[in-house]
């Protein structure tokens, strides 16, 4: 708590404070994945404050209000919950009721989610319930602004939902902070720990009571496990453009042909993700004087050798085509969940009208984070078949052994036991490529949830395995700034492979050799004697820096930006 006093009271009445021109816009459409990740990682937001968007809220919590004063039968409004929704609630206990449902779901476990898939999912409640169909008040709403852009953040366990009536447990954690419904709501508060009721005092905000119809609207949704899972899309934009960029680079490393990715082919199987991997290699590889030029429909064929490339570059467009077409739907589904209304009941105050349904069920979310899985698992695999090239004489066109740099040295061993660790992850990554949606029967609550998505354990699942893919493009880049440098050295002479490699890829290969602290030098490769240095400190450094968006990350960002524009 020592920290805490470097926060700065929050001013209802300062509006710099509350309206920030360039932060993020919730009105209930219009977020993509890229809004939402740049707001998990800190950006401001700005509610929407336009007549017709106000009306709309204001109208929905006017409907509530009426609605329990005639005692109308409304699920979760003058009804219990669930298996229990046959018993009445009398008008004088309605918000109790509220008050009640966000305390009795404070039964979460596990470890907290990190920050900023917390901010994402309170993203996306503000934004469902700015369409104004939730029978909310705007004040509740204003809540979410206001954390948001003050960098307040509540505490939420990552067990605890199965997400058939929405994240539940999840939501009422945030729902309980950020009304202040009791001081065992914890948050994060810039860095700082502190209870619920503290971090409020110091926003200048009082404890929010809770009105009938409010905290089933703030915990009935698909929030939480839809904010994830725009995270991790955007995590593996990242990841793709780098895995794409290691293939570039061990292409080059293995003196491979630039024909396989001729446009001619391509036309002739015309699935749109593998148009674009082909279109991109080429572009990728163009210029190199590492790889061999056969453009024009003409391969040389030296003795001894095959007259094609094996299977994990020839193919390399139809293998990756489906994982890119893919990855393009799966940002789709969760752009129009992140703009959907997913609580129950739905109000349309203008036809006085209540629609009960099931908005809430983030099958899309279960099923999208279960492929999403599966489609790293894939890249990996590719990956993996590349590596085991490189490091195979046989099949390495020349190189040395396991990439050694220093041969005179007998005993270097050069990429064996980083290729060890390679092949560690890679189970787990064909592990947690296996859906979790299907296979797991939940009968919740009297069997009124009978069916569940698992939405938010899936998106969990996602942010694991992004993690763990990571490592693996560490590695990735490692082996093909290695063979890259060696198989420079094979034609000619010297180890500079900034000279040889194409434009397209100098930017990455530089990247990787400045954060590792190896400077290119025509006279060693990146790894030269085993002994005068450690791969493990090269790889936590490439892979800090890809967490953190540096100069790694930064060089595929055109190639990123040609993902979201392929999606659509």
């Amino acid at each position: 708590m020592a920290n805490a006093a470097v926060v700065q009271p929050y001013r209802d009445g300062d509006p710099t404070r509350r309206r920030n021109g360039s932060g993020v816009s919730i009105c209930g459409f219009g977020l993509r994945v890229e809004d939402i990740a740049r707001v998990g990682a800190g950006a401001q937001v700005r509610l929407a404050d336009d007549e017709e968007t106000l009306g709309r809220i204001h109208a929905s919590s006017e409907f509530i209000r009426r609605a329990v004063d005639e005692e109308r039968p409304i699920y979760g409004v003058t009804t219990c919950f669930g298996g229990m929704a046959n018993r009445v609630i009398p008008r004088q206990a309605a918000a109790e009721l509220q008050r009640n449902l966000v305390w009795s779901h404070k039964a979460a476990t596990g470890e907290r989610l990190p920050v900023e898939d917390v901010r994402a999912g309170m993203l996306l409640r503000a934004n469902s319930l700015a369409r104004g169909i939730s029978g909310i008040r705007l004040e509740v709403i204003q809540r979410f602004e206001i954390f948001l852009n003050e960098g307040v953040t509540p505490h939420v366990c990552e067990f605890g939902s199965i997400g058939a009536s929405g994240d539940l447990l999840p939501l009422a954690y945030i729902a309980g902070a950020l009304t202040g419904l009791n001081p065992a709501y914890t948050v994060d508060f810039r860095g700082v720990e502190m209870d619920s009721a503290a971090a409020l005092q110091r926003l200048g905000l009082p404890p929010l009571p809770l009105e009938p119809k409010e905290g089933l609207a703030l915990m009935n949704g698909t929030s939480v496990m839809a904010g994830i899972a725009a995270n991790c899309v955007q995590r593996a934009r990242l990841l793709t453009a780098l895995a794409f960029g290691a293939h570039a680079l061990m292409i080059q490393g293995l003196h491979g042909s630039n024909q396989s990715f001729h446009p001619f082919i391509h036309a002739h199987k015309p699935h749109p993700g593998q148009i674009w991997a082909a279109r991109e290699m080429l572009a990728a590889l163009d210029g190199s004087a590492l790889t061999q030029d056969h453009l024009d429909g003409h391969c040389d064929h030296p003795e001894g050798q095959l007259i094609q490339d094996r299977y994990s570059v020839r193919c390399l467009p139809q293998y990756l085509g489906p994982i890119l077409d893919g990855l393009a739907q799966i940002a789709r589904q969760v752009e129009i969940e992140a703009n959907s209304v997913t609580d129950n009941p739905l109000i349309d105050a203008a036809n006085d009208s209540v629609y009960h349904c099931g908005n809430f069920l983030g099958q899309y979310i279960g099923v999208s984070m279960d492929q999403l899985r599966y489609h790293v698992a894939m890249m990996a695999k590719q990956l993996d078949a590349q590596i085991a090239l490189l490091v195979a004489p046989e099949f390495n066109q020349g190189l040395a052994p396991s990439l050694v740099g220093n041969r005179l040295r007998e005993v270097n061993v050069g990429f064996k036991p980083l290729q060890l660790t390679a092949n560690s992850i890679m189970p787990m990554l064909l592990f947690y490529g296996n859906s979790l949606a299907d296979r797991y029967a939940t009968h919740a609550e009297q069997f009124n949830q009978n069916v569940n998505s698992l939405g938010f354990g899936s998106a969990n699942l996602a942010r694991r395995s992004l993690e763990i893919f990571r490592q693996y493009i560490g590695i990735s880049l490692l082996f093909g700034v290695q063979a890259a440098d060696l198989r420079t050295h094979a034609m000619f002479g010297h180890y500079d492979a900034r000279r040889t490699l194409s434009p397209g890829t100098v930017p990455l290969y530089d990247a990787v050799r400045r954060v590792t602290g190896r400077p290119a030098s025509a006279q060693r490769p990146f790894l030269w004697n085993d002994n005068e240095q450690f791969l493990d400190a090269h790889l936590s450094r490439v892979v800090t820096d890809i967490v953190a968006g540096g100069e790694i990350a930064e060089t595929v960002n055109d190639l990123v930006a040609k993902l979201q524009e392929m999606e659509g």
